[in-house]
């Protein structure tokens, strides 16, 4: 098969204006294509398909899609490069047009971006059905051409990337305990000599006095594990690293603060934040990329038994602070709590963490973007860029001391697990938690509740979890490689 792409008319009687590929093909076929685009009614608008059959004997079936707009760029309304997001669209819809074929091999128009053609091929192609006897043909993508080789490359290790995490959230939480996160995410960087991997036993968790990790982890029973990853990709495996922290919930069912039965399925996927980060040092590793990252992902299960923690309970973390439980389905930020006082052992050149943290993220923001808190705008200048390139956008959240109060005003510890005036700002709030375990000068918190799972708001991913947002963290790497704080 093959997918060409066809920008949008810029004249009402204007002739169909093909990519450089299109054109080329259209050529071959000595303009049966133009010729038939035009009988086939109404321009193709972004995003639709005609499907055409017999033109030419090495592409029985040519799907053509529709890019709209020719040298759309960034749309500073949308806050991300149009020109990329048609290109990774329209790519998506005619890779899964020619799988709907039960063709086993499509080549791809370039669209004049290779990377997006990439990602978009790969992305949107990708499907969890590893469990099913009845499976969709599989479809490798290709590149229609060769001037663009390493940019499709690249495209491809950055899907890749976003499609392990999509596998780790999708995969049920019996098949994704935390041992079994931290052995596939081991078995995927075996083969770099540069990277080393420490699946830390509880034992280890303990003699670090991680308290408030392990007072999540007890209520289960699976016991938890502290993943954490090197890649040593700087000049000087001396220099300061990027510190990633995920969190890495493999199921949460609330704990003693039960969550609704209705929808918990989908906390097989509270490992997100784990997910995302260990999927994007993967990709940094396969990239090359030139600098130093540590992975920090705490591991377990969040369950209700005669060990769990309970509403009220007093937990001391890492740093020495008392936290009183309320809410034992705020437990993310427990484990988070330990993680980010490890991650100053570290004289990092930034610590970023992420997690599926807070409902209150997915009614603020949905699924258009994540929310970021920091208190660094070199930290964020380098987010926001980095997610204009790859349309999983980010947007900047308030750390204001008026959400701090409201965790430190605590009758029974020095902080709460959840702020005074219960769910008001609750994604601020937690944020404000996390701070108070955090001393470093470039610190950055994603929370990616919002787009943790895709119902048809990003056209080029299929309906589950999206594995978002793992291009932004890579491209966010990628751009630290080349700069440092002042």
């Amino acid at each position: 098969g093959l997918v060409l792409g066809v920008y949008s008319r810029e004249k009402d009687d204007g002739a169909a204006q093909f990519t450089s590929a299109g054109d080329a093909f259209d050529r071959l076929v000595s303009g049966k294509l133009r010729a038939l685009l035009s009988l086939c009614g109404p321009p193709l608008k972004k995003g639709k398909t005609r499907i055409f059959h017999g033109l030419h004997q090495d592409f029985p079936s040519v799907v053509v899609v529709g890019l709209g707009k020719k040298n759309a760029g960034i749309n500073e309304q949308e806050n991300w490069n149009e020109g990329k997001e048609n290109v990774r669209t329209a790519v998506a819809v005619g890779c899964r047009q020619i799988q709907d074929l039960e063709i086993p091999c499509v080549e791809v128009d370039p669209c004049g971006d290779a990377q997006a053609a990439a990602e978009g091929a790969v992305l949107g192609l990708h499907e969890y059905n590893e469990l099913k006897q009845k499976k969709k043909p599989v479809v490798t993508p290709q590149l229609h051409g060769s001037a663009e080789s390493e940019a499709w490359q690249k495209g491809v290790i950055y899907a890749e990337g976003q499609n392990l995490a999509r596998y780790l959230m999708e995969a049920p939480a019996n098949y994704i305990t935390p041992i079994k996160f931290a052995e596939h995410i081991e078995q995927k960087l075996r083969s770099f000599s540069n990277v080393k991997v420490h699946i830390r036993p509880e034992s280890w968790i303990t003699t670090q006095e991680m308290g408030a990790f392990l007072s999540v982890a007890k209520g289960s029973a699976e016991p938890p594990i502290f993943l954490e990853i090197h890649y040593l990709g700087g000049a000087n495996t001396d220099d300061s690293p990027l510190v990633f922290v995920g969190k890495g919930v493999t199921f949460d069912s609330g704990g003693i603060s039960l969550k609704p039965s209705s929808g918990m399925d989908a906390m097989r996927a509270d490992m997100g934040g784990a997910a995302t980060v260990c999927s994007a040092i993967v990709t940094a590793a396969a990239l090359n990329l030139p600098l130093n990252i540590i992975g920090l992902a705490p591991l377990c299960e969040n369950m209700p038994s005669g060990k769990a923690n309970k509403p009220g309970d007093v937990v001391r973390a890492k740093n020495g602070k008392t936290i009183q439980v309320d809410n034992t389905d705020a437990e993310g930020r427990l484990l988070l709590a330990d993680a980010l006082c490890y991650a100053h052992n570290f004289n990092a050149k930034a610590i970023v963490n992420a997690a599926t943290l807070t409902g209150a993220m997915d009614v603020a923001l949905g699924s258009a973007a994540t929310g970021v808190f920091t208190n660094s705008s070199w930290l964020w200048t380098h987010l926001y860029e980095a997610s204009i390139l790859t349309g999983d956008r980010v947007w900047r959240m308030p750390l204001f001391e008026h959400y701090t109060k409201q965790v430190t005003d605590c009758p029974l510890a020095d902080v709460s697990n959840v702020g005074k005036y219960s769910r008001a700002g609750g994604a601020c709030t937690a944020a404000a938690f996390l701070k108070e375990f955090v001393t470093a000068s470039h610190w950055a918190h994603l929370d990616i509740a919002g787009v943790m799972s895709n119902k048809d708001e990003v056209p080029y991913l299929r309906k589950g979890m999206a594995g978002r947002p793992t291009r932004t963290l890579v491209e966010f790497a990628a751009r630290l490689s080349q700069d440092s704080p002042n």
